[in-house]
């Protein structure tokens, strides 16, 4: 499956909007006119988790007393669920789930460790693409997905093999899901990388043999220079000084007709939004790098030893793009395009391939995302007390998680002989609070620390879920790490690959995501069902259904059929496996 690249264009087509902090998003894939790739922008911009409690903007937030009161209220449930117990069987907890999740463990921690130092391999096929010793299409795409096949399917044997209750059999199988997904995609963008060099290098003998009809390179980039020299002079004459959101400005940037969803960013305001960004980021502890400096680095002709030519990117364009011959100046434009998508957007600039690394893959296993990019915002420190704290809030929760589980739910297991809406009323709130639970150790807690050891700056992990009044925007909001990596890999992919209609690209999208899920619980329960592929395809006329005016008009609604449904889907899904 092909990648769909790198987020690095001037050029943005499609839906999209700026938020105030100037980072540019779109909602929908677009083609750049160098590379013909349809691409999903996948943005990256520091930020920081909703319930964080270092966040500025939840601590301001008017329901933030909701989150103390959920807390408390958590806290008070749990402290009764003991009470009782003691006085009822003279014991806080029972532990026998704890001996159960417990079985095995040294085996499963050294088959965990197996499986993430072989993701190393991927460095080595990385190195072979760049060195051209293998061109990623097609001969590396079909070696790319052997490796990950064969990952599974071992992954998965083992699984079945060591004959691990459901718990440790559920987290080697999601574990070795995640390590599959973010190989993929940095085997994907390197490769796809390769095929932009290439691209890249033949453009350039292009630009070098259009050049021949105006007496030479050196003739040629003296002509662009002096028409830029001239654009300049009537530019400073005719100026008016006006912003380049607004009327056409002296950096080309033309006007954008009210109701128009197309915008265009031309170099140096693309340069401006990232300073902007960066300077904004200081707060937060982003490091701001000295552009000018890194910049400068990147018109070492030894950079690109391959044409020694300086390395073009979006604040730094080929300077025949300034040549009055539209067909040199057009040529200079697709090359600097394709050259800066060999280049992250900073503030270090990374130029591909130096990001081959083992050091780099590395840090790059211990981001928490599963969409690989030159380059990531960055903190410029750890704090201790910050991964103490999430720490603490994991294992903490964690015990709120146990309790819930062996109090609420293990003694409500469902038989075939239970009444079946008894089985849903007795387990609905208890599965609803373990999802909870669940959801705020893994990408409140968990994101956050190993996002805080890689020094990684982007922390929006989910966004407001909890307000969802559809289907569709709570897989957009609740897990996006996953979100992002379907939308680049799979959703974009296939547009691109097999030139699928958005909707047959999102069917496909949903046919993956339900086939994966229900691998999973079969692995877990050692059935055969097909129940949650089931529900995970519903999911698609329900889409449809949310575009329907009354219920799409009707926000309080929308998010009322949404709770209901997540609050029947997992004692539904609980009841249909095990007792059925």
């Amino acid at each position: 499956m092909s990648v769909d690249g790198q987020a690095s264009q001037p050029i943005i087509k499609g839906d999209g909007f700026k938020t105030s902090d100037g980072t540019l998003y779109v909602s929908k894939p677009f083609k750049s006119r160098s590379s013909k790739k349809l691409r999903a922008l996948i943005t990256f911009a520091p930020r920081q988790s909703a319930f964080d409690i270092n966040n500025e903007n939840s601590v301001a937030n008017e329901f933030r007393g909701f989150f103390s009161l959920f807390w408390t209220s958590i806290f008070i449930f749990t402290v009764r669920t003991y009470v009782r117990s003691i006085e009822t069987n003279g014991h806080a907890l029972n532990l026998a789930f704890a001996t159960m999740f417990s079985k095995d463990a040294i085996t499963l921690a050294l088959s965990d460790a197996v499986l993430v130092g072989s993701t190393s391999i991927c460095v080595l096929f990385a190195k072979a693409i760049s060195a051209g010793w293998i061109r990623y299409y097609w001969t590396g795409v079909i070696i790319q997905h052997i490796f990950q096949t064969t990952v599974l399917v071992i992954a998965v044997g083992w699984t079945f093999n060591r004959q691990w209750p459901w718990v440790q059999s559920g987290f080697f199988t999601l574990h070795s899901l995640v390590m599959i997904m973010k190989i993929h995609s940095y085997m994907a963008v390197n490769g796809y990388l390769q095929s932009v060099s290439e691209q890249s290098q033949s453009m350039l003998n292009q630009l070098r043999q259009a050049t021949d009809s105006e007496g030479g390179w050196d003739r040629a980039m003296l002509i662009a220079k002096e028409h830029r020299a001239e654009l300049d002079a009537a530019s400073a004459i005719g100026s008016s000084g006006s912003s380049p959101f607004g009327e056409a400005s002296p950096t080309g940037t033309p006007a954008i007709p009210d109701g128009v969803q197309t915008s265009y960013v031309d170099p140096d305001t693309a340069k401006a939004l990232r300073n902007r960004l960066a300077s904004m980021s200081d707060a937060n502890g982003v490091v701001n790098a000295d552009t000018k400096r890194v910049v400068e680095s990147l018109n070492d002709p030894g950079a690109n030893k391959k044409t020694d030519e300086p390395v073009p990117s979006l604040a730094n364009p080929h300077p025949l793009i300034d040549h009055p011959n539209e067909k040199i100046s057009n040529i200079a434009r697709d090359y600097s395009e394709l050259q800066g998508e060999l280049v992250s957007t900073g503030p270090l600039y990374i130029v591909w391939p130096k990001n081959i690394t083992f050091k780099n893959f590395a840090v790059y296993m211990l981001i928490p995302t599963l969409v690989y990019e030159l380059e990531y915002p960055r903190t410029n420190r750890i704090r201790p007390l910050y991964v103490f704290e999430k720490t603490v809030a994991t294992f903490g929760t964690f015990v709120l998680l146990y309790t819930v589980t062996e109090s609420f739910i293990l003694p409500y297991t469902p038989t075939y002989d239970q009444s079946f809406f008894r089985s849903l009323l007795d387990l609905a709130l208890p599965f609803m609070m373990a999802y909870l639970l669940l959801f705020y150790i893994i990408f409140e807690c968990i994101c956050n620390a190993f996002a805080e050891l890689s020094c990684f700056a982007d922390r929006q992990f989910y966004e407001d879920w909890w307000n969802s009044t559809s289907q569709a925007e709570f897989s957009r909001k609740w897990n996006k790490p996953v979100h992002s990596f379907l939308l680049r890999h799979v959703y974009a992919s296939t547009m691109t690959s097999y030139k699928l209609s958005k909707q047959s690209a999102m069917f496909v999208t949903f046919l993956l995501s339900a086939c994966i899920h229900e691998l999973v619980m079969v692995i877990v329960t050692k059935k055969f069902r097909f129940y949650l592929f089931a529900l995970q395809l519903i999911q698609i006329p329900l889409i449809a259904l949310n575009s329907v005016p009354f219920i799409k008009r009707s926000k309080l609604l929308g998010n009322l059929i949404f709770w209901v449904g997540l609050y029947a889907g997992f004692p539904l899904l609980c009841v249909a496996y095990v007792a059925y």
